[in-house]
């Protein structure tokens, strides 16, 4: 009976290909056939390295049937590497549903960690307040992708968000209405690649910053958002305390903080953001 072959999930460089791993390339060498995401992209990233092996191709639209194809050859004692265009995959790119499959199928699945997009976003932002959320690509519609923001609003993490070029300047302006104008972005765009850029503001600027120069507009962003400042109960008075429980008992959230805000006077998105609060804790 032959036995199992091992896959290994390979992360490339995501844009400078010295930030390859030795293990990473010792790895690309000796396994029997490498998955990727683009045969094209990762055959230059081979042919760069002087290494030649099969390729397979599984991206977005043919994982479920490539998945299961790379398990056949895996059950017949071949080892596989799985590589996407850049990163980690699964992160955001295909890979997790071969990932999947093949740890049900009790095959064992290595990791060969390597450069990552949004661990070197977050150590050059100075933002990464109690850890961080990693969301990936918010929704391409503009009224799926403020609902989603809405749900994140709240988070007292750094949240870290993937963004393509055609859609930065929509996705910005729905950040600073849904999190704040306030709230400080970091853009890290084209990571490690000719062009990096580096850029901190307030979301108030940040459309100004963007149309000043369309160069900025261009390439694959992380963007970096400050966790939010969620006010404490200690600095909202007893009373307003009691009369926002009392309506809540019986209100809907938006209802019960309009009220409250019409009896006590206090600022609306303090009561709401605490309401809010209020609600998660019950």
């Amino acid at each position: 009976m032959n036995k199992d072959g091992l896959l290994y999930v390979v992360a490339t460089p995501i844009g400078n290909l010295a930030d390859i791993t030795l293990r990473a390339l010792e790895t690309l060498k000796t396994v029997d056939a490498i998955a990727a995401e683009d045969t094209r992209h990762t055959s230059g990233l081979l042919s760069h390295f002087g290494i030649t092996k099969k390729l397979i191709a599984v991206h977005e639209h043919n994982e479920h049937q490539s998945a299961e194809k790379l398990l056949l050859q895996l059950k017949t004692g071949q080892n596989i590497a799985l590589v996407t265009d850049a990163g980690t995959p699964g992160i955001s790119d295909p890979g997790a549903i071969v990932v999947d499959l093949v740890r049900k199928a009790g095959i064992r699945v290595v990791p060969i960690p390597g450069a990552s997009a949004v661990i070197a976003a977050l150590s050059v932002s100075g933002i990464a307040q109690n850890g961080f959320l990693f969301h990936g690509f918010l929704p391409a519609s503009g009224a799926a992708r403020r609902k989603a923001l809405e749900l994140l609003k709240l988070q007292t993490v750094t949240l870290v968000f993937y963004e393509a070029p055609h859609r930065i300047v929509e996705s910005i302006a729905d950040m600073a209405i849904v999190l704040g104008a306030e709230r400080r972005i970091t853009f890290a765009r084209e990571i490690t690649k000719t062009f990096e850029t580096i850029h901190s503001c307030h979301l108030a600027d940040a459309i100004h910053w963007l149309e000043a120069d369309a160069n900025q507009q261009r390439g694959e962003f992380v963007l970096l958002i400050e966790a939010a400042v969620v006010k404490e109960a200690e600095e909202i008075s007893e009373e307003t305390v009691r009369v926002l429980k009392l309506l809540l008992a019986d209100l809907p959230l938006k209802q019960a903080v309009k009220l409250a805000t019409e009896i006590t006077k206090e600022k609306k998105n303090d009561l709401y953001e605490f309401a809010l609060a209020l609600k998660q804790a019950t």
